[in-house]
């Protein structure tokens, strides 16, 4: 062979089969409920469940090519053969795929237009003013500084969510944020989603014909039976449900029937009624519930001693709930569960929802800025909560302040040192890393300090005993069961999932 043929062609001995394998970084752990076997996930987040044996097995470098999960843990690059580079060069795209919202900065952007309500729920975290107290809605000004600023962020397109209070009761400064944000995208086109967290209690004719023009999602609270709603979120007239009822007809006949959602906040009492809670929204023609535990912040916490409870207690509550709704999904009832949604598409596709407490990094802050309607400006609704509480630690400055001056401030650098899951105390190890996040606010505000302790901390009790339900479910592999999930992750029809799909994972 010639010098410049050797040059180009590697020796035949460089394709030979190597005899054994190589592992993969991975993390790996047990299940409750699961005996005898073990969890393990990728960076990725692929993930398979091994025996004991096999598991002992694939750590010692003896798994046999013919065992029945050789070639899983291949496809899913938790080993690899031979030469390395290709798969690690799979898996680096799979990984890249994974934190794809990196890229898109701050697309979710809160405006706070005004503190009034005339709720007086149990669970608010807000310090709410009474509806005739006008000086606490955003100014004009604040409007178009804050606009200015979100239009300054790299993000390609925008969510832009309007709050309160009660946001309907400054109407007109959600019209001038949205006309000075399509003045705007004359000229910077990039897309905008409008949604509203509101009561609709104070919805006109008017107000829901602009909602529709400009293509709304509308997040309202409906906590459970007339009941339980009516106690957790007491108004002067004591209708609090019936007004709700009434209201969210209303603005489905004009928005449309999908483009309303709502979720309920649990209290202490909520926790009696998994079943009853579910059965309302069904009632009611929702295809989603979202079971929402109370927020550690703000005004919040002066109710906790009263309507609180143990992370154990919702776990519980949860899996009560959970079991429910698949065994209504069974027998042809649709209705989805809002945040067992976000966890399965994490676990089940290649992707990330970008839902802002499940990042790492941190979306607090790096994904989301929060418009106070004083002008302050937010790394996220929590760190606003605590700031009225007399703690500003997460305020990165004011609507005056350039972009650049945001990102400079110590909040965002408390974020990005403390954001990165993947180098946290415990959570580095965790095998649910993949699918969860950090959440820095969350541990400042419950225990002083952004890093915080996992062994007492609230957040990963909550995330670390929704995940082992939802792993217990997978690994028994009900076929329809997997339909369900699948069937909420596609946002398809259980009929439209193949059964092939809906085998056991």
């Amino acid at each position: 062979m010639s010098t410049s043929a050797q040059s180009l062609f590697r020796s035949a001995g460089e394709f030979a089969q190597d005899e054994g394998y190589a592992l993969f970084p991975f993390r790996f752990g047990k299940v409750p409920g699961i005996d005898g076997h073990t969890l393990i996930s990728s960076d990725a987040g692929e993930y398979v469940f091994l025996t004991d044996e096999q598991f002992d097995q694939l750590r010692t470098g003896v798994l046999s090519r013919s065992s029945v999960v050789y070639e899983d843990l291949l496809a899913k690059n938790i080993i690899c053969e031979g030469r390395p580079e290709t798969a690690m060069r799979l898996l680096a795209a799979k990984l890249r795929t994974k934190k794809a919202f990196i890229q898109n900065g701050q697309a979710f952007h809160i405006f706070v237009v005004t503190l009034r309500c005339d709720h007086s729920c149990s669970y608010c975290q807000v310090s709410r003013k009474t509806p005739d107290r006008t000086k606490f809605d955003m100014s004009s000004g604040t409007v178009q500084a804050a606009v200015d600023r979100m239009f300054e962020t790299p993000a390609p397109a925008f969510t832009v969510e309007f709050q309160g209070g009660e946001p309907l009761l400054a109407f007109n400064r959600i019209q001038e944020v949205v006309e000075t944000i399509e003045r705007r995208r004359s000229t910077d086109c990039r897309p905008v989603i409008y949604t509203m967290t509101t009561t609709l209690h104070h919805a006109t004719d008017e107000m829901l014909e602009f909602l529709a023009r400009h293509e709304f999602q509308i997040s309202t609270s409906l906590d459970g039976p007339a009941e339980l709603h009516n106690a957790n979120r007491p108004i002067s007239t004591g209708d609090a449900y019936e007004q709700t009822i009434a209201s969210i007809k209303r603005a489905r006949e004009q928005l449309g029937h999908q483009r309303i959602s709502a979720l309920t906040t649990l209290t202490r009492r909520s926790l009696e009624y998994p079943e009853a809670i579910v059965d309302e929204y069904v009632r009611q023609g929702f295809q989603t519930v979202f079971l929402r535990p109370l927020s550690p912040y703000g005004f919040a916490l002066r109710s906790e001693r009263r309507i609180g409870y143990t992370m154990a207690d919702f776990v519980t509550f949860y899996d009560k709930a959970l079991a429910h709704i698949l065994e209504l999904n069974k027998k042809g009832v649709w209705i989805a569960e809002a945040y067992a949604t976000i966890l399965l598409t994490h676990i089940l596709t290649p992707f990330s929802t970008g839902y802002v407490d499940l990042r790492s990094p941190a979306g607090a802050g790096l994904g989301t800025f929060v418009f106070n309607y004083d002008g302050g400006v937010y790394a996220s609704d929590e760190s606003r909560m605590l700031a009225a509480m007399g703690d500003e630690t997460f305020r990165l400055g004011h609507v005056t302040d350039p972009y650049e001056q945001l990102m400079a401030s110590d909040a965002i650098k408390i974020i990005r040192s403390s954001g990165q899951a993947e180098e946290l105390p415990v959570c580095k190890d965790c095998v649910f890393l993949p699918y969860c996040g950090a959440d820095p606010v969350h541990a400042y505000a419950t225990q002083g300090d952004p890093i915080g302790d996992r062994s007492t901390s609230a957040f990963c009790a909550r995330h670390m005993g929704l995940f082992r339900i939802l792993f217990r479910y997978l690994h028994q592999g009900d076929p329809e069961v997997i339909r369900t999930f699948l069937a909420w992750v596609m946002r398809k029809p259980r009929a439209a999932v193949s059964h092939d799909w809906a085998s056991p994972c």
